[in-house]
This record gives C-alpha cells, sequence and structure tokens, in this order.
C-alpha cells in the first residue's frame, strides 16, 4: 500500500509545495532546454560547424551521433548521482545536477570549430555533451521524485505533469531561440550567432541554484530515512537493494519508456532535419510547426495527469502508447504534404495527444514502482537505461532508416510502431499486478 503523507492545508505547507514544484519544474525546463538545443542544433547548424569534411548527409548523421553520445554518461550519471540523493537527500542531488547541466551547455557555446582548431572541435564537443548527459541523467528523475513525495498522493499524476510540460517547454524555448537566430543571414548564424542560444542558458543556472538553494527536504524522504535508521535498515547501496528486491519493477518500468521516448525525440530533434534535410521545407516553417507543436504539449499535458489521478495512471499510460502506435503513420503521411500548416497540426496532434497521454502518467507511473529508500535509484536506472538505449540513438536511427528507405519515412513509422508496443505490452504486464509498491 502506498504510504501517504498528511499534506497539511496551512499555509506554510502549501507554501513548501509550491516551492518544491517550481524548483523541480525550471531545473527540468533547463535540462531539455539544453538537450533541445543540441538536438534543432544537429539537424540545423552542427553539422555545417563542426563536421564540414562530410556530405551533408553523412554530416547530420554525424552530428545526431554526438547527439546520442551526451546519453551514454546518463546512465552513468543517474546511478552515481541518485545513490547520494537515496543516501543523503533530493536537494543536494538536485543542485548539483542542475549546476553541471547548465555549465557544460554553456561550455558548447564558447567552443571554437572546426574551421578554427580542426578535428579538436568535434572532440571538445563530444566532451561537453558527455558531461551534459552525466548530470542530466539524475534531473528528471529527481524532479519527479522530490515533487511526488511533497504533493498529496491523489495529485501525484497532476503535479509531476507538470515535469512532463516543462520538458515540452524546454524544447520550445530552445527551438524558438534558433528560429529567432534562422532569419538571419548565415555569414552571421554560422559566425557567432548559433551560440548565444548555447549561452542563455547561464541565466537560467543561477534562477534554478537560488530556488534549490531554499527548499527543505521531502518530508516523506526524511519519515523514511527516520524509519529505516530506527529498523537498521538504511540502504548504503540503494541501487542494489533496488535490483535485489524490485527486479520486476526496473524491468517494466525501462520497458514502459520506449514508445514515449521514441515519439519525443522524433517529434522534436527528427521532425526538424527530415522537414529541412529530407522533405525540402524552409527551416522557418519547420522550427514553426515545432513551436506550435510542442505549445500544445505544454498546455495539455497537466489536465490529461489530472484525468490520470481520477480514472488511472497505467489506464492513461496505456492508451497514450497505443495513440502513438496507431497515430504514427498518419502523422508522417500528412508531414509528407510539405505544408506547413498541415506539418503544425499534424506534429499537434502527436504532442497534444500522443505525448500528453504518456508524458501526464508517467512521473506517477514510476514513482508508485519503488519505495521511497530508493525510489530515486529506482527511477534513475530505469530511465536512463531506455535513454542510452531508445532515446539517444532515435534521432540517428530515424535518419538512418530514411536514408535507407530512399527519403521514404516507412521504416521510421514501423519503429516508432514497435517502440510503442514495448510501452504498452510492459505496462500491461505491471498492471497485472498491483503495481503501487508504496513507499516503505
Amino acid at each position: 500500500m502506498t504510504m501517504s503523507i498528511a499534506v497539511d492545508k496551512a499555509p506554510a505547507e502549501r507554501a513548501n509545495i509550491r516551492r518544491a514544484v517550481t524548483a523541480a519544474t525550471i531545473g527540468t525546463i533547463i535540462e531539455w532546454f539544453d538537450y533541445a538545443l543540441y538536438g534543432a542544433a544537429s539537424g540545423l547548424f552542427i553539422n555545417k560547424l563542426f563536421f564540414p569534411q562530410f556530405s551533408a548527409s553523412a554530416g547530420v548523421l554525424a552530428a545526431f551521433a554526438t547527439f546520442a553520445a551526451g546519453f551514454f554518461s546518463r546512465p552513468l550519471g543517474g546511478i552515481l548521482i541518485s545513490h547520494f540523493g537515496d543516501r543523503f537527500g533530493r536537494k543536494p542531488a538536485l543542485i548539483f545536477t542542475v549546476s553541471l547541466m547548465g555549465l557544460s551547455t554553456v561550455a558548447m557555446g564558447l567552443l571554437p570549430t572546426y574551421a578554427q582548431i580542426g578535428v579538436l572541435a568535434p572532440i571538445l564537443l563530444v566532451i561537453c555533451r558527455l558531461l551534459q548527459g552525466f548530470g542530466a541523467g539524475a534531473e528528471y528523475a529527481g524532479a519527479v521524485t522530490l515533487v511526488s513525495e511533497y504533493v498529496p498522493a491523489h495529485r501525484k499524476a497532476y503535479f509531476t505533469a507538470y515535469l512532463s510540460s516543462a520538458t515540452v517547454a524546454g524544447i520550445m524555448f530552445a527551438t524558438l531561440l534558433f528560429l529567432l537566430v534562422a532569419y538571419l543571414p548565415e555569414e552571421t548564424l554560422f559566425g557567432w550567432a548559433w551560440r548565444v542560444p548555447f549561452l542563455v542558458s547561464a541565466l537560467l543556472i543561477g534562477v534554478a541554484l537560488y530556488i534549490r538553494q531554499n527548499l527543505d527536504e521531502t518530508p516523506e524522504y526524511v519519515v523514511a530515512m527516520e524509519r529505516a535508521a530506527a529498523h537498521r535498515r538504511e540502504a548504503r547501496v540503494p541501487v542494489g537493494e533496488l535490483i535485489r528486491n524490485s527486479p520486476r519493477e526496473v524491468v517494466c518500468g525501462f520497458l514502459s519508456i520506449t514508445g514515449h521516448n521514441a515519439n519525443a525525440y522524433i517529434l522534436s530533434a527528427f521532425s526538424l532535419s527530415y522537414m529541412t534535410n529530407t522533405l525540402g521545407m524552409a527551416r522557418t516553417d519547420a522550427l514553426t510547426a515545432v513551436i506550435i507543436a510542442t505549445l500544445t504539449g505544454i498546455v495539455l499535458t497537466p489536465p490529461v495527469g489530472a484525468l490520470a489521478d481520477r480514472v488511472g495512471h497505467a489506464r492513461v499510460y496505456l492508451f497514450g502508447g497505443v495513440f502513438t502506435m496507431l497515430y504514427a503513420f498518419p502523422m508522417f503521411a500528412i508531414l509528407g504534404t510539405k505544408n506547413v500548416v498541415l506539418a503544425t497540426l499534424a506534429l499537434s496532434i502527436g504532442f497534444g495527444i500522443g505525448y500528453s497521454g504518456l508524458a501526464s502518467a508517467q512521473g506517477a507511473f514510476l514513482a508508485n514502482l519503488f519505495p521511497t529508500r530508493y525510489r530515486f535509484s529506482g527511477i534513475a536506472l530505469a530511465r536512463e537505461l531506455n535513454a542510452l538505449l531508445i532515446a539517444g540513438p532515435t534521432p540517428f536511427v530515424a535518419s538512418a532508416l530514411v536514408a535507407a528507405g530512399n527519403g521514404k519515412p516507412t521504416w521510421v513509422v514501423a519503429y516508432l510502431m514497435a517502440c510503442c508496443a514495448i510501452t504498452v505490452v510492459s505496462v500491461i504486464a505491471i498492471r497485472s499486478r498491483s503495481y503501487e509498491r508504496g513507499s516503505d
């Protein structure tokens, strides 16, 4: 049974909840702002700035390969940082993650290009991506853990859905910045203007650090640690206890994210490259379509989270997976019209229904799989291993599949449908048991 922490409705308690949700949301915006910056840049600028020695298609593949490289360090960062988050508290872990993510992104904006220092430029780029991924590996897991342990149990999906909205908000802000610089002359754009979106992260870091420094530890974590100490069962290596006690939950949690990760990165990162490089749409039209579509996801995800609290987290999660699987072919067929209005509509449906269905329930679904004393580690391990295998490679895989299909999206559609099918099966598998394991 899930242990519910009684939430006093006194103003001080409500203020603590607001601070926790705000701190987690801003950090998540930064995480996805940083990643979407590089995802958008991979299809538009990185190939020409850091891989000019390759052909156009090979340069895009190389750029997306460096995008994927950041995900190789995510599981390591997720496991190590979540270890400290479970052992010593959520607050210090979350301060570290946002600092490392932001500083790595700023460093990318200061890098010399291939034209300036040759092959050392892409090497430094990969190092920055690895550091960025290390920090990001625990950010969302920590944010979900923080919020789910602060808010009332019956509103867990609604509040954690704001974190999923924040991921889309970060994507939208990053895309909007690139849209603004995309109107500049190419000489200016490839000279210095491409750096500006990366350097903006410095402002976001300051805001996030200020808010997180003033957070209290989550009440549920404090109670769980006191209870563990009293019974002498404090987890010295939380991930070890996680694997011993909750192997089924780890596996199902890992598999359940597959469809969401494939869908999110096809919508946000790959779609830009596909519309501009394969379909030949104008760069500004493609960016505009993605911005409007991401706004749809931002607006609709929290209400769908509230629905998940009423009808069940797993049920809404299943709906999102099934819808995305069935919508994959129609979405690419509509994009194939090369009409900016129809492309915007296609992506908006993908974000507004498919993305929101999966993203709104994901946080609460994962948080309910694991007890408090190793919840951070459980969510981080499940999410980041999937990010390594699915999220990071998806833009690269999708680009390769389009090339293999001579510009046709057939194999990309099949890939997205297969990923969503894995999500559906895994959620059904864990739902066959009472998946709400509880806090302790």
